[in-house]
């Protein structure tokens, strides 16, 4: 009897522990996502094994929950020019101050400086932030991050490739990926379909919603699996400043803006915050081989970001999630 209590008691005083609750959230995530990483590190899949899971989950599974979850959202209650303004206000704003800053002060090449800007501010909002928010906050602000994240790479991509003067000619070459983009053409086509209100029926809905099923977990899986191929050592102190203001700064102005700025809702607080507080994308370090420049400080900024928001993730849940 007295074990039987006592091994209630333990549990339940854990539980009360203000490092739970964002442990819990963060634990099944991280769990599934080191799952990939040693797969692929003890080449548990081959390299074509993990091709073909990311081509699944990145051109199927992940844009159809991007568009069936738009379809089926309250447009009523997701759509507001405070919320996208508490978000894109900060961003633009840190992603200006960083490149004039380093251009002006360090005279460091305006390529360069943007370049250190959009890792500054281009967040894993698919991978990271999205589950976080599901797990923590509830499925239905889902469709808040997917109506939040349709300009969010063209905009940061394309000041990026803007400011690369050289490529200013190619720039329409350039980001004509990101419109023709899967996540991009799911989450405008599921919109759409909302707004035309464009009866599906049920059964297809259903369809397409057991095809959506795996689809965090298997992105979290890939990223996992994706970190191998990314190295800290090489350029590890600008990804640490890099990192340090994309999981620190950037959230901190987020939240600054959206709860005094703009007065938001307790919970939309929190959505943009933990959006902008998601460790740096991948997408960035793709930008740098098609500029040829930087490779080595954002491919070491993804990775560091990525194991540093562990940390940064937790405080933040703490701090915004009851």
């Amino acid at each position: 009897m007295f074990c039987t209590t006592r091994a209630r008691i333990i549990p339940s005083l854990f539980e009360r522990l203000p490092f739970m609750q964002p442990l819990s959230v963060l634990f099944p995530l991280v769990f599934v996502a080191l799952i990939g990483f040693i797969c692929a590190r003890f080449n548990l899949f081959s390299n074509e094994h993990f091709v073909g899971l990311r081509q699944f989950f990145f051109n199927l599974a992940i844009p159809t929950l991007l568009f069936i979850s738009m379809y089926q959202a309250d447009l009523s209650r997701v759509l507001s020019a405070t919320v996208m303004i508490s978000f894109y206000g900060p961003v633009l704003t840190v992603y200006i101050l960083c490149t004039s800053l380093l251009k002006i002060i360090k005279k460091t090449p305006l390529a360069d400086s943007a370049i250190f800007a959009l890792g500054c501010t281009y967040s894993n909002t698919v991978l990271v932030g999205l589950p976080i928010i599901i797990t923590s906050l509830g499925a239905q602000y889902g469709a808040l991050v997917f109506i939040i994240i349709t300009f969010h790479s063209a905009m940061l991509f394309a000041l990026t490739f803007f400011c690369a003067t050289e490529h200013k000619n190619n720039l329409v070459k350039l980001l004509k990926p990101l419109f023709i983009n899967p996540i991009v053409l799911s989450i405008s086509c599921g919109l759409l379909a909302n707004l035309l209100n464009i009866a599906l029926p049920q059964p297809v809905q259903s369809a397409l919603l057991l095809l959506a099923e795996p689809a965090i977990a298997g992105a979290l899986f890939v990223l996992g699996a994706s970190l191998v191929n990314y190295s800290i050592k090489h350029a590890w102190q600008p990804a640490l400043l890099i990192s340090l203001i994309k999981l620190i700064i950037l959230p901190l102005a987020v939240y600054v803006t959206a709860r005094w700025g703009f007065k938001l809702d307790t919970t939309l607080i929190s959505v943009v915050t933990l959006m902008s507080a998601s460790p740096l994308g991948v997408n960035a370090y793709l930008v740098t081989r098609q500029l040829n420049t930087q490779q080595a400080v954002m491919a070491s900024s993804v990775a560091l970001s990525t194991l540093l928001s562990i940390v940064t993730l937790s405080l933040w849940l703490t701090a915004l999630v009851p």
